[in-house]
C-alpha cells in the first residue's frame, strides 16, 4: 500500500514539474494595430522570429514542416502557423465546435503556473478558421462550454499549395485579465494535430509539438509540454 501511494505521488509531482527553459522572442512591433489576412502576408511578419524546431515527441519519422512566427504591439498578441500538408482533412457535419477534434489543425495551450490549476486555455484551430476554444483544469477536466472572451480574438486562415495558414490576434487584455501574461511572460504550448487519413477516424492523429513533453504516450495537458513565449 505505501508503495502504491508513493508510486502516485511520484507521477503527480512528475506532471506538475517546472516547465522547460525553451523560450520564444516575441518581437514588438508599433503600436498600430496590424490587419492580419490568413495568408501572413503582412511586412511586419518580416521582423518576426521564425519558429520551425516542431517534431514528432513519439514518432521516430520526421514530422512535415510547421513553422510559428509571433509578434506584438502592446494592445495585441498575433501569431502565424504555417502548416506543409498534403491531404487537409477537415469534418464538418454540425459544425460543432467539437468537430474541430477530428480535423487537421495547429493548438496553443496557455497556463497561468505549472500547477495547471484554477485553469489553462486552449485554442485549438482548423484550416477553414473555427476554433475549439476552452478552459481545463489539472488533470484534463474539460470545460468546453467556457469561450474566448468577445472581441478579444481574431482568426483567419487562408489554404495554399501544400498545406494551410492560421493567423490569430489574440488582446494582450484578455491575456491579462485570464492572469495568463505575467511579467511580459506567456506559458505556452505550440502543438499540431495531423490526420494523415480519413479511415483512420481520430485514431489516425499524430502529435506534433514545439516542446517534448515528459510523457511516454501522447499527451499536451501537462506543464513539460509547455515552453515560453517572452514578450519583447
Amino acid at each position: 500500500m505505501k508503495l502504491s501511494v508513493f508510486l502516485i505521488t511520484l507521477f503527480f509531482l512528475l506532471k506538475i514539474a517546472p516547465v522547460p527553459a525553451q523560450t520564444y522572442m516575441v518581437k514588438k512591433i508599433p503600436g498600430k494595430v496590424m490587419q492580419i489576412t490568413g495568408r501572413g502576408d503582412n511586412p511586419a511578419w518580416k521582423k518576426a522570429v521564425n519558429l520551425t524546431d516542431f517534431s514528432y515527441p513519439w514518432e521516430k519519422e520526421k514530422a512535415p514542416a510547421t513553422s510559428f512566427s509571433a509578434l506584438w504591439d502592446g494592445d495585441w498578441l498575433y501569431c502565424l502557423y504555417q502548416a506543409k500538408d498534403d491531404s487537409v482533412i477537415t469534418v464538418i457535419n454540425k459544425n460543432d465546435k467539437l468537430e474541430i477534434g477530428a480535423c487537421d489543425r495547429v493548438e496553443i495551450f496557455m497556463m497561468r503556473d505549472s500547477t495547471m490549476l484554477p485553469y489553462y486555455y486552449c485554442l485549438e484551430m482548423d484550416a477553414t478558421a473555427r476554433v475549439l476554444d476552452y478552459r481545463a483544469s489539472f488533470y484534463r477536466k474539460m470545460d468546453y462550454s467556457w469561450k474566448w472572451p468577445g472581441d478579444q480574438f481574431i482568426i483567419k486562415t487562408a489554404a495554399v499549395p501544400g498545406g494551410y495558414i492560421v493567423e490569430i490576434a489574440i488582446s494582450i487584455q484578455s491575456l491579462t485579465e485570464l492572469g495568463l501574461l505575467q511579467n511580459k511572460q506567456l506559458l505556452a504550448g505550440l502543438f499540431r494535430a495531423e490526420r494523415k487519413s480519413m479511415k483512420e477516424g481520430t485514431a489516425g492523429l499524430h502529435w506534433i509539438s514545439w516542446v517534448k513533453p515528459n510523457s511516454a504516450k501522447p499527451d499536451f495537458h501537462i506543464p513539460s509540454a509547455f515552453g515560453i513565449l517572452a514578450l519583447e
